[in-house]
C-alpha cells in the first residue's frame, strides 16, 4: 500500500486554511509495510465541527447564558467518553458572503461584519440596542458568528457529498432566531438555513427536513423557507399563546407556510412549561415521523437546542438525555441515515453536555437507552391532537383520530357531536313526533344509535323520503386564532335540514332521516372497516334490506347531502335491481365535493340513474372546469347560484320540491 499526503489551501474571503487529504492507491502485488505505517487508516462515518475561535464571542460580564463554555463542555464530554477519536474532525471556515446572501439581505451581512470594527466605547454605547434584540456583541462576535455558520455548512456538505454519514456541528453562537433582515435572540446568522440553501445549491440534495427541538420557536428558519416546498420545517417549542420568546403568532399551529410552501411548516406549540420525554416522544410518533416519512427527505438537519433539557432554567422542561437519544435515533431512520446535528440553544452546562453526549452515542451507532413506561401529559396529547387536525389538511399520513385525547373523565364526558345528536333527536321527536329506528346489530347501534329517525307512519306511508346527510355547520366564534378561545354566546349550529323536514311532513310523506357520521369514542373498528365511508355504506344497506324494501311504500325518493351523497351512491351500486324497481328519483346536493359516478359497466343502472337523478352543484364546481367533462354517469347535473354548501340545499329547496312532485305525477299515493 502506498500512501500519499497532499496539502491543499483554500481562500475564504481573504482567509486561508490548510486541509490535509489522504488519497490511497491499492496495488495488486504485496508491498512490505514500514514499521512506522499503521496497519489500516481509520475509516470514519461520523464527523464533527469545532473551533475554539467561536469562544471569542463572550459577554463582558461573563454572566450571559449564551456563554463560550457551552461548546467546550460538549467537546470535553464527548472526548472523555472516548468517542471523539471515533469521529473525524471536519475543517471549519467562516461563512462566505455569497452563501449568507442565500438567506440574509446584504444589509444584514454588512451589519454583522461591522461589529468587528466597533471600538470598546461603541460597544458600550450600543449595549441597550443589542439588549433589545436579546444580543450582546464583542470584538470577536463577527468571527465567531461566521465560523458558526460556516461550520454548519461544512457539516452538511460532508454528509451531502457522501464523505460522511452523520455529523455534529458543535458551534456557537446559535442561529435559528436570525431572520433574513435581522439578528436577534442570541443569533447572528441563521446557520442551519444558510447551510440548507448552500447544500441544495452545491450538491444533488434537493429535499431537506429541518427538525427544530430547541425550546424556542425557530422563527428565522421558518421565515427562510415559509414559501419553499423543498424544505420541511418542523418545530417543537414552548408557545403559551404566543407569550413565550420569540412571541407572536408565527409559531402557532396554524402557521403552516404560504404559497407553494403551504403545509411545509409544522409547528407543535406546547401551551405550558414542564413538558417531558413522554410529550416529545408522543409528538414524534404521531406527527414528526409520519410527516417525515411522507416527505421522504434527502437530508435531515436537527436544530439541536438543548434548552428543553432537565435542569435548564430558561426552558423549564424535562427532556432527558435518553429522550434526546431516542428522537435522534428515530430521525436516523429518514433520508437513508444522512443526518446533521447542529447546536442551537441550551444554557445549563451539565444538561447540554450530557444531552449532547447521548446524541453523539446514537450518531456513532449505539442504541438509545431504554426509557421507562410513560404517558404523555394532558396538555401534550391535546396539543398533538390539535396539530394533527391542522396538518391532516396537508399530509395523508396524519390521522387525528389516532391521537385523539383519552381523558380520565371519558366515562362522565360527552363529546360535542354527541350533544348535538341528542339535541337533534329531541327536536325531531318534539316537533314532528319522529321515532328512533332500532338497529339490531351491536356495531351499528354503537355507532349510529339515535342517528336514524323516522316518522311514525314510515312503514305504511305510500311515499317515503330517505334523507342521508351528516351534521349541519357548527359556527364557532374565537377570541383570536392564536389562542383559539371560544366565545360560547356567539357560537351556534346551523341545521340545514329544518326546512326540508318541515316541508316533507307538511306534504304527509313518510321520512327516514339518516345521519351517517359515526359516533366518536366508540370501540375500535374491526378488520375490513378502516374508513368512515364503509360504515356509512353498511348502515344504509342495512336500512334498505331491513326497513325500506320491506315497507309498504310505492314511491321511494332518496336525497343525499354532502358526504351523504357518496354513501348513497354506494348503496345504489350495491342494490341496483332494487333501485331500478322501487326508487322514483335520487337527488344529490354535493356542494363542493366530487360528483359521484355510476360504474361504467352498469349500463341499465346508468340509464336509470341518468333519467331519474338530479345533482345540484354551484357554478364554480370543478366539474365545470375547461378540462373537465360532465358524463352520463354523473346523472342530471344542475347549477344553482350559491357557492356556500350550507346554503345550497336551502336555495335549491324549491327545485327539490318541484322535482319530487313531478316524479310522483301519475303514481299511487
Amino acid at each position: 500500500m502506498n500512501g500519499q499526503v497532499a496539502g491543499t489551501s483554500m481562500d475564504v474571503d481573504g482567509e486561508e486554511y490548510q486541509q490535509n487529504q489522504v488519497s490511497i492507491r491499492r496495488s495488486s502485488s504485496p508491498v512490505q509495510r514500514a514499521s512506522s505505517v499503521p496497519h489500516r487508516l481509520p475509516h470514519f462515518t461520523v464527523g464533527y465541527v469545532y473551533s475554539q475561535d467561536m469562544m471569542l464571542h463572550s459577554s463582558a460580564t461573563g454572566e450571559h447564558p449564551e456563554q463560550p463554555e457551552r461548546i467546550s463542555r460538549i467537546r470535553t464530554a464527548i472526548r472523555d467518553a472516548n468517542l471523539l477519536q471515533k469521529m473525524k474532525q471536519i475543517p471549519i471556515r467562516p461563512v462566505k458572503r455569497d452563501e449568507a446572501l442565500l438567506v440574509h439581505s446584504q444589509e444584514h451581512w454588512y451589519k454583522v461584519l461591522a461589529i468587528q470594527s466597533m471600538t470598546p466605547s461603541e460597544i458600550f454605547e450600543s449595549e441597550a440596542y443589542y439588549e433589545s434584540l436579546s444580543l450582546y456583541v464583542t470584538s470577536g462576535t463577527t468571527r465567531a458568528a461566521r465560523l458558526s455558520c460556516g461550520g454548519v455548512i461544512e457539516a452538511c456538505l460532508a454528509v451531502a457529498r457522501g464523505e460522511l454519514k452523520k455529523t455534529f456541528a458543535i458551534v456557537r453562537p446559535p442561529g435559528h432566531h436570525a431572520e433574513p433582515e435581522e439578528h436577534m435572540g442570541f443569533c447572528f446568522f441563521n446557520n442551519v438555513a444558510v447551510a440548507a440553501k448552500v447544500t441544495q445549491f452545491l450538491t444533488p440534495v434537493r429535499k431537506i427536513l429541518i427538525l427544530d427541538w430547541d425550546v424556542h420557536h425557530g422563527n428565522g428558519t421558518q421565515r427562510a423557507f415559509n414559501d419553499d416546498p423543498s424544505v420541511l420545517y418542523i418545530s417543537l417549542h414552548r408557545y403559551e399563546r404566543g407569550q413565550f420568546y420569540p412571541c407572536g403568532p408565527f409559531g402557532s399551529m396554524e402557521s403552516c407556510g404560504e404559497g407553494p410552501g403551504l403545509g411545509y411548516s409544522v409547528n407543535i406549540p406546547w401551551p405550558k412549561k414542564g413538558m417531558t420525554d413522554a410529550d416529545y416522544i408522543h409528538a414524534f410518533q404521531q406527527i414528526v415521523m409520519p410527516i417525515g416519512m411522507e416527505f421522504a427527505p434527502d437530508l435531515v438537519i436537527i436544530s439541536a437546542g438543548f434548552d428543553a433539557a432537565v435542569g435548564d432554567d430558561l426552558g423549564e422542561c424535562f427532556v432527558s438525555p435518553a429522550g434526546y437519544a431516542h428522537m435522534t435515533h428515530m430521525l436516523s431512520g429518514l433520508a437513508g441515515g444522512n443526518l446533521v446535528v447542529a447546536l442551537e440553544g441550551g444554557y445549563n452546562l451539565d444538561s447540554i453536555s450530557n444531552s449532547s453526549l447521548a446524541v453523539a452515542r446514537v450518531l456513532l451507532g449505539e442504541a438509545p437507552p431504554e426509557l421507562p413506561p410513560m404517558v404523555a401529559s394532558e396538555a401534550g396529547t391535546e396539543t398533538v391532537w390539535q396539530v394533527a387536525m391542522e396538518q391532516s389538511k396537508y399530509w395523508k399520513c396524519v390521522n387525528p383520530k389516532a391521537c385523539e385525547p383519552r381523558e380520565e373523565v371519558d366515562e362522565i364526558s360527552f363529546s360535542i357531536p354527541e350533544i348535538l345528536k341528542g339535541h337533534r333527536q329531541h327536536f325531531l321527536y318534539t316537533q314532528y313526533q319522529m321515532l328512533q329506528v332500532p338497529l339490531m346489530t351491536k356495531m351499528f347501534e354503537e355507532r349510529f344509535g339515535s342517528q336514524v329517525m323516522c316518522t311514525n307512519d314510515f312503514l305504511e306511508n305510500p311515499t317515503i323520503i330517505v334523507f342521508v346527510h351528516e351534521f349541519g355547520n357548527l359556527r364557532i366564534e374565537l377570541d383570536g386564532k392564536p389562542t383559539c378561545d371560544v366565545q360560547m354566546e356567539n357560537s351556534y349550529l346551523i341545521d340545514f335540514s329544518k326546512e326540508l323536514i318541515s316541508w316533507v311532513t307538511k306534504e304527509k310523506y313518510g321520512l327516514l332521516d339518516v345521519n351517517v357520521f359515526p359516533r366518536p369514542f366508540a370501540s375500535p373498528l374491526p378488520r375490513g372497516h378502516k374508513h368512515v365511508e364503509s360504515w356509512s355504506r353498511d348502515v344504509l344497506t342495512y336500512l334498505w334490506d331491513n326497513y325500506i324494501q320491506l315497507s309498504g311504500a310505492k314511491n321511494i325518493i332518496f336525497i343525499g347531502h354532502g358526504p351523504g351523497c357518496h354513501a348513497l351512491m354506494e348503496l345504489i351500486e350495491s342494490r341496483p335491481v332494487g333501485m331500478i324497481r322501487y326508487v322514483n328519483t335520487v337527488i344529490q346536493v354535493v356542494g363542493n365535493m366530487n360528483i359521484p359516478l355510476i360504474p361504467k359497466d352498469a349500463d341499465e343502472l346508468r340509464a336509470w340513474y341518468s333519467k331519474n337523478s338530479v345533482v345540484i352543484v354551484h357554478p364554480e364546481h370543478p366539474a365545470f372546469a375547461p378540462e373537465a367533462r360532465i358524463l352520463k354517469r354523473h346523472g342530471r347535473v344542475l347549477q344553482i347560484e350559491e357557492s356556500k354548501p350550507i346554503k345550497l340545499i336551502m336555495k335549491g329547496l324549491p327545485l327539490i320540491q318541484d322535482h319530487i312532485k313531478q316524479s310522483l305525477v301519475g303514481k299511487p299515493q
